[in-house]
């Protein structure tokens, strides 16, 4: 997610420069210090015959950290804007029979990152993808939360506009697993203010910055996240994570009729009873019954 910041270092002793068989080598970097990078991924980008990389000169800095020639190797850039058209050229260097490696940013590529358009025009050549894993800010930060791990959805980034983000937010919520998503330090708020509606009393937890000098870790509700924020906002890499809901109904049926009419007042009535039937376990066809009484009662009062 981020670029590298640590200072050129000395040229680790074992890296070894044995031929790579052909095939895309889909290479994770560091996604901060530049220490976190695997021995296997040394050995890779020092002996693969062609680079690629999502930025050439995040590529080229990792590099020179760690003490890695070119060689006369050209790096080829390869992100969201121009994917399409050089997998074209990435499949047919495979298909001859070269090693590429391809670095996103950071962390692994694929995840939030350019290089599933690479691998899919690889494979449809017939060639061979080798991953080469190592760090990601996704599962760092799961390891990290405390929340369960057993099951668990990752979303990429909300959308934009506020209210495709809540009716994104409100379905994310409602999933029974750990979720988690990516967030711009300029939204964060706005997205936690968001969730202080949809699910209040959620427990949540936000990385930023993560293996990096200023590392932050924030627990709690929405509403107390957002408190500990400063005024003009965090800076830097975020991962925010939900709790799993309760997938229990409330025991008061009070509190249930009370829930599903909070939802109905941004959702629309399917989508208000698809998500009280994924949060309580109920069947989605008496949630849609007891919205549209709601909804009916609501009508008649009007009148």
């Amino acid at each position: 997610m981020t670029e590298q910041t640590d200072e050129p270092q000395p040229r680790p002793a074992r890296i070894e420069s044995d031929p790579l068989g052909p095939g895309l080598y889909l290479v994770a970097t560091p996604i901060g210090a530049a220490r976190d990078i695997t021995l296997r991924a040394l050995d890779v980008l020092n002996a693969a015959d062609h680079l690629a990389a999502e930025d050439t000169r995040t590529l080229r800095h990792l590099m020179d950290i760690h003490g890695i020639p070119l060689r006369g190797r050209r790096i080829l850039a390869c992100h969201d804007h121009n994917e399409n058209r050089q997998s074209a050229a990435v499949a047919a260097a495979v298909a001859e029979g070269r090693s590429v490696a391809y670095c996103s940013d950071a962390g692994t590529p694929l995840v939030a990152d350019p290089g599933y358009r690479l691998a899919r025009a690889v494979i449809a050549e017939g060639g061979k993808v080798i991953a080469v894993p190592g760090a990601s800010a996704v599962l760092a930060a799961l390891s990290v939360s405390g929340l369960p791990s057993d099951r668990f959805i990752f979303a990429g980034f909300a959308p934009q506009p506020a209210g495709a983000r809540r009716k994104w937010l409100s379905h994310l919520s409602a999933q029974d697993a750990t979720a988690i998503l990516f967030e711009s330090p300029r939204r964060i708020k706005q997205t936690l203010g968001i969730l202080c509606e949809i699910a209040p009393d959620r427990h949540m937890v936000m990385c930023r910055e993560l293996t990096k000098k200023f590392e932050e870790t924030l627990r709690g509700t929405a509403a107390e996240i957002l408190a500990q924020l400063p005024e003009a906002g965090p800076k830097g890499e975020i991962v925010l994570m939900l709790d799993r809901p309760d997938m229990t109904a409330p025991a008061d049926p009070a509190e249930f009729d009370s829930e599903l009419r909070r939802l109905l007042e941004n959702l629309s009535l399917r989508d208000a009873a698809a998500e009280i039937a994924q949060r309580y376990g109920i069947a989605r066809r008496k949630a849609y019954q007891m919205a549209l009484a709601i909804t009916n009662t609501s009508s008649d009062r009007k009148e």
